[in-house]
């Protein structure tokens, strides 16, 4: 859906030169043009407007002097730096333009009526007089020359083996006489020239001639390949034409053909068959087609036609008309009327082959035009809702505009259609917002055709609807109607004539006034910005006029314009890439340099063919987009590779060559961090970024809407609501409380509902008695409850680009779901409770617990009083309802735990539970005790705590039943708080709870049930199988035992404390209770408590035991501490070196693996997001492939391998977090040493062991300073921000995850985090004996 539009002019007029021109060709490295006249050679430079080279053919004999002489070809042959010209005398000559050497290379002595070169000019076609074709080669040796006129199909005849012959189909009413008849082939056209026409294919690897045939006397169309074989010969084909042009890209050729009433352009394929054509846009015998021409992208076709002439006095033109085609269907872009008489003739045109979109034309009155256009897409500019979104399509005399606003369809479709009287060359919508569906239309005459929407008298007849309306349907579109045509009144309309383009950049800036840039007449660079007018006029006349009220010059070649719908500022690109600021609204008219933040003046590297005006971060920048994808704000390139974008209120969308559209937020961004974004460097949340078709490009956006309409390359649309479009509309809504249209628009989209409180919950909760009236609709309100979340998703899913007041607090006091819910529930309740029955329903069960007994109830008190408003839902709708989001059994269950068994007999018949199963089962509960019969329900719903309740008010003699199903369940607690406790069964309920405590090893609470009760001998037991001395001697107290059963227990208690490694209290009980204060104090040696044991010593004066027990114990144990700190000592070096050692050859390995993969990354865009993923994984195989195996052994086996995991052995994979298990136990065993060498160092001082002491304390000492020394080079910093470095989160995609992982491919796994942390050392603790120093 794009039109082309007229970048820039060219001109040079009156070149002087002798003679009269008749064809010429470019010579694009040094951007000159080679003229060819009945005298010779001229090379102009239409930039400079200057004649460059003068080479007269006449005076060397190759021309005649009287100006008969024709000059058939020219080529300019970069290789050979000459030009080569054919004379229609035949002579081939080769003209040095450096020296002026001629040189004739070849003669023919019947003459040349064509000469072509193959597009990599390695060989030469000439057509003679004599109907034969030469080929040569590029040093003019002769290859083979044929007779242009052969018998033979070709290479490529078709074989047929009989089936679908003519003569069996079926011929309808011509009978089957018509079968067999043979069909004459008519003559060439009557203004056909009878020259052969040769075109070659662009890989030059063949050539196709047209052809009159000397028998038949029609044009025929012969295709040869490289090697100069024949290879098909075209279909007989009534009227074809002699024009003709092979479609550079490979597949078509295109010729004309006249028919009966119309005028095609036909094509053939390389065998010759016809394959489609299209209508020229006039009556038979009308004009003529002199000439087709594809440009070098094969995307324009240009047809040079001619009036042909009539019986009366009429002015006849010429015609050069640009066809595209999209979606099969030709449109005409653009149309060039010229005169046929005088210096307006046309002589020659050519397409730039360079530049695809630049055409050369060639008048007779040495007048010299290039026209440069480029794609645009015509769009309205508003930002409002009353802004349609429309698109306008030129189409010859049709104008197609589509509003996608109500209509989207596929092009050559559309909403409406314009007629005009000629052909349309440019359109413009309004630049006022409330009028930008306004359109002017400027045609072939340089008339502007003024539309405006609005009511209209009459029925406009230039305007007709076309995929909508008709067969009965009310359209409610309202179609523009054609206001006034305006003439331009200009003082030189012999412009008009020699240039049919004069007026380019057409811009419609207030409802009076309109903008246009023309070519200055007095210098190449410099352009004139003309103010159109609406010349005061009468109402009643339908042609108004337009005045030029204005003009104002620029030094400098204007290629485009853009003007802001908003600021309604007018920026003006130079072809040198300068931006100018027009002020057309101030009285001096200036034209000013556009201005970056930084006050210097903006100019683009590059000529952009795309340019907008938009608000980024507050500032007015330029956006410009070049034809080779580069896209610029102000002077700064922040991508390579954007294909197409739009500006819509405050956002930028773009389309890539990697076919993705991402949209921008520009109210808070920067060209910095737009950027970064584009290039990549920044990872773009789901919002930003989203997939499209390959070629997609922006059409345009619906204003207000969430809709971005996109075109494929083949013509197709698609329409996309882009996840940053919705969003951003849906805040909008929601910020305004319309909540219908927010509602409607995520539920067509899958947007979460729960947007709708999280975006801003207290205004929400406010306001939910208007969200429940504008819904109004109880599905629509059920949906809404379904989906509701405890998440915020605001959080996770749906982050606001910038944080609002609404997303500060979130924490409104209670549970999201209960807020809603109730919330939501009191609403429909005071508005109309019948009609939102289910809805409230709904609410009840959302809830985080859900109230299903209150849901139960409510649907019983429909069933007991059915309301009478007509609104109302019975009591099975209800429940058939309920069922929907209710497990059946559940609320059967539910409902038995009710105890009412009219409400489960009401849900059980709707349930598909059999009546043969539930029916005895509710008979034999209602002949049951009432206490016992919930009982017995509790029991059947598992609710034990319930059961044990109304079981135990059914009498003494249900206890056993009741125990057992306290044993059973191990509803100790629960069963203890419904007996008083001085009751019997308050004792048998204590003594299996503590013997069930003893069972479960948990002796101690076991002894203390056991006491609590009264078992005295039980609590004992328990307590000696703790090691609870303290209690376990209180019981014994209480069972009056003897001194000998005291001393008895007392040696069993110290057994126990002894194997807890409580020594100090086995000491304790051995002397107070057993009285063998000897044996307290072997045992507190063993535990290292020197100073207990000799206070014992001295209280019972057994000084004797300080030489035979204390001091060899001390020694003993100083040569322990000694042993144990060296071998330690070792191990942390031993594992430390390593480590290093580890640590460097992973970081060689990852360098490699990095290396190594750098090619495989750049390769990564050819594949999906999915295999991405899979890339990631082979990454880390080597780490993943052993655990993945341990997941499916037993348990036995996956304990043991978790102790295999962190292995040792050097080469592991995760040695290096091993060696960090290792020194980290290391570490902490020193460190808890600490008090014990303390204590033992103050005995060694105290018994005169200073050398001991010393050698100790000095040991520990150099322990612990290599630990410290060592902490940070073993736990450094990288190696901790690795493990706590978050990769997952609500901003993160596939490809930051993926990244994160890739950088961490040879970090260990999150469950070893905590060896990334170093130990803690406590070094407040004062160990060290200052004595001893």
């Amino acid at each position: 859906m794009r039109n082309l539009k007229l970048l820039q002019t060219l001109e040079f007029k009156d070149i002087q030169a002798p003679g009269k021109p008749q064809c010429f060709c470019l010579r694009p490295e040094l951007g000159t043009v080679l003229i060819g006249s009945e005298h010779g050679l001229v090379e102009i430079d239409p930039v400079t407007r200057e004649v460059k080279n003068e080479i007269p053919l006449v005076a060397e004999g190759f021309l005649p002097e009287d100006k008969s002489g024709c000059i058939v070809g020219i080529q300019d042959l970069l290789d050979q730096e000459s030009v080569c010209v054919a004379t229609a005398s035949g002579d081939v000559i080769l003209c040095n333009l450096s020296t002026h050497q001629l040189e004739c290379v070849g003669s023919v002595a019947s003459g040349i009526s064509v000469m072509s070169w193959s597009p990599d000019q390695e060989l030469v076609l000439l057509a003679t007089g004599q109907q034969t074709l030469i080929m040569m080669t590029k040093d003019f040796e002769p290859i083979l020359e044929q007779q242009i006129h052969q018998d033979d199909f070709g290479e490529g005849k078709f074989v047929t083996v009989g089936w679908g012959k003519k003569e069996t189909q079926f011929q309808g009413s011509e009978g089957r006489q018509a079968a067999f008849q043979i069909q004459m082939p008519e003559s060439a056209l009557p203004w056909d020239d009878h020259r052969p026409r040769v075109t070659w294919r662009g890989d030059g690897q063949f050539f196709a001639v047209s052809v009159v045939c000397p028998d038949t006397g029609a044009r025929k169309v012969r295709v040869w390949n490289r090697e100069f074989a024949l290879q098909s010969t075209s279909e007989p084909v009534a009227g074809l034409g002699p024009s003709l042009a092979w479609k550079p890209s490979g597949s078509l050729i295109a010729s004309t053909q006249d028919k009966p009433n119309q005028q095609d352009v036909v094509f053939f394929e390389k065998n010759g068959l016809l394959h489609g054509q299209f209508t020229l846009p006039f009556l038979k015998d009308e004009v003529k087609v002199n000439e087709l021409l594809w440009n070098a992208d094969s995307s324009v076709l240009a047809v040079w036609l001619e009036d042909l002439p009539r019986e009366e006095d009429s002015v006849l033109r010429t015609y050069v008309q640009l066809w595209t085609v999209g979606n099969y269907h030709w449109y005409l872009k653009q149309s060039l009327p010229f005169s046929t008489s005088g210096k307006s003739r046309i002589v020659s045109l050519m397409w730039d082959p360079v530049t695809p979109y630049k055409l050369h034309v060639l008048c007779q009155g040495w007048h010299y035009l290039c026209y440069d256009w480029h794609w645009t897409t015509d769009r309205s500019s508003g930002d409002n809702a009353s802004d349609l979104a429309n698109v306008a399509v030129i189409d010859g005399y049709r104008l197609l505009v589509t509003v996608f606003q109500q209509t989207v369809v596929p092009p050559p479709m559309y909403t409406y259609r314009l007629l005009l009287p000629h052909p349309v060359n440019q359109v413009s919508f309004c630049a006022l917002p409330e009028k930008s569906n306004n359109l002017a239309v400027l045609d072939a005459s340089n008339q502007i055709s003024v539309y405006k929407c609005g009511d209209s008298p009459s029925v406009d007849p230039t305007v007709k609807l076309g995929a909508v309306g008709g067969n009965g349907f009310k359209v409610s579109l309202r179609t523009p109607h054609l206001e006034k045509r305006y003439k331009i009144q200009f003082e030189d309309s012999e412009d008009q004539e020699t240039n049919p383009l004069k007026l380019s950049l057409l811009t419609w800036i207030e409802e009076d006034l309109f903008l246009a840039v023309c070519h200055s007449q007095c210098s190449p660079q410099q352009s004139v910005i003309h103010h159109l007018l609406v010349a005061p006029c009468e109402e009643s006349t339908e042609e108004g006029r337009l005045s030029v009220s204005a003009s104002v010059a620029v030094d400098g070649v204007v290629i485009s314009t853009c003007c802001s719908s908003r600021t309604r500022s007018v920026a003006l690109q130079l072809a040198d890439g300068r931006i100018l600021q027009h002020l057309w609204d101030s009285p001096s008219l200036a034209v000013e340099p556009w201005r970056n933040p930084g006050g210097f003046p903006v100019r683009f590297p590059y000529p952009c063919t795309q340019c907008e005006l938009a608000m980024i971060g507050g500032e007015e920048c330029v956006l410009g987009l070049t034809d080779r994808c580069r896209f610029f704000i102000n002077d700064i390139e922040v991508a390579l590779n954007i294909t197409s974008f739009a500006v819509y209120d405050e956002f930028l969308l773009l389309t890539t060559h990697s076919h993705t559209c991402q949209c921008y937020c520009l109210r808070d961004a920067s060209i910095k961090t737009l950027q970064a974004g584009l290039s990549g460097s920044l990872v773009s949340n789901g919002e930003i970024l989203r997939k499209v078709e390959r070629g997609s490009r922006i059409v345009t956006v619906v204003p207000q809407d969430t809709k971005l309409i996109l075109q494929m390359p083949r013509g197709n649309l698609e329409v996309v609501h882009h996840r940053a479009l919705v969003l951003a509309q849906i805040r909008k809504w929601l910020d305004k409380l319309r909540f219908k249209e927010a509602f409607e628009c995520m539920r067509k989209l899958r947007i979460n509902l729960n947007l709708i409180h999280d975006h801003n919950p207290e205004v929400f909760l406010q306001n939910v008695e208007t969200f429940i009236r504008q819904i109004d609709c109880v599905n629509h309100i059920n949906l809404f409850f379904t989906e509701l979340k405890e998440e915020d998703v605001t959080k996770t899913m749906y982050p606001p680009p910038a944080p609002s007041s609404g997303q500060l607090s979130r924490d409104l006091g209670g549970k999201k779901l209960d807020l809603i819910c109730d919330a939501l529930r009191a609403a429909m309740e005071s508005i109309n409770p019948h009609k939102y029955c289910l809805p409230i329903l709904t609410s009840h069960v959302k809830k985080t617990t859900p109230e299903l007994e209150t849901v139960l109830q409510k649907v019983h008190e429909l069933q007991a009083n059915a309301p009478s408003d007509p609104d109302a839902v019975s009591a099975e709708e209800a429940l058939k309802y309920l069922l929907l989001l209710v497990d059946v059994n559940e609320l059967y269950d539910q409902s038995l735990g009710t105890y009412d068994f009219d409400l489960v007999l009401m849900v059980a018949e709707k349930s598909q539970k059999d009546p043969k199963e539930y029916l005895p089962f509710l008979n034999t509960l209602k002949k049951m005790e009432t206490n016992y019969q919930r009982f017995t329900i509790d029991k059947y719903l598992k609710r034990y705590e319930k059961a044990i309740g109304h079981l135990s008010k059914c009498g003494p003699e249900y206890f056993p039943e009741c125990l057992n199903l306290i044993k059973d369940k191990n509803l100790y607690n629960e069963a203890l708080k419904l007996y008083p406790p001085t009751s019997q069964q308050y004792k048998d309920i204590s003594i299996a709870y503590g013997e069930y405590l003893m069972r479960e090893q948990q002796c101690e609470p076991a002894g203390l049930v056991f006491a609590r009760c009264g078992a005295h001998e039980k609590a004992l037991s328990a307590f000696v199988s703790c090691g609870s001395w303290q209690q376990a001697l209180c019981m014994a107290s209480q069972l009056n035992m003897t001194e000998d059963q005291l001393a008895g227990l007392g040696r069993t208690l110290a057994g126990k404390l002894v194997e807890q490694r409580k020594h100090s209290d086995a000491a304790l009980v051995l002397e107070q209770y057993a009285q063998d204060y000897e044996e307290a104090v072997l045992l507190l040696l063993e535990g290292g408590a020197w100073e207990e044991a000799l206070r014992l010593v001295y209280k019972y004066n057994r000084l004797d035991i300080i030489e035979t027990n204390i001091k060899p114990s001390i020694l003993e144990a100083q040569k322990n501490y000694m042993v144990f700190l060296d071998s330690q000592t070792a191990i942390f070096s031993r594992h430390k070196e390593r480590l290093l050692v580890v640590r460097e050859l992973k970081a060689q390995a990852q360098q490699t693996n990095l290396d190594e993969e750098m090619p495989h990354g750049q390769e990564a865009d050819l594949f999906s997001e999915t295999s991405s993923v899979v890339t990631g994984s082979e990454m880390s195989g080597k780490y993943s492939h052993s655990n993945s195996r341990i997941s499916a052994r037993s348990s036995k086996n996956r304990r043991k391998a978790e102790r295999k995991k962190h292995s040792l052995k050097e080469g592991s994979p995760l040695e290096d977090v091993a060696l960090l298990e290792a020194l980290s136990e290391v570490v902490q065993s020193i460190d808890k040493l600490k008090d014990e060498v303390h204590c033992i160092l103050k005995v060694l001082f105290l018994f005169e062991f200073d050398e001991q002491g010393m050698q100790l304390q000095k040991t520990f000492e150099n322990t612990l300073q290599l630990v410290e020394k060592s902490l940070p080079e073993i736990w450094t910093l990288p190696c901790q921000q690795n493990s706590a470095t978050p990769i997952l989160g609500p901003n993160s995609t596939v490809n930051s995850i993926m990244a994160s992982y890739q950088q961490q491919k040879t970090s260990a796994p999150v469950l070893d985090a905590e060896f990334f942390t170093p130990p803690q050392i406590n070094r407040k603790t004062q160990w060290k004996l200052s004595l001893l120093e």
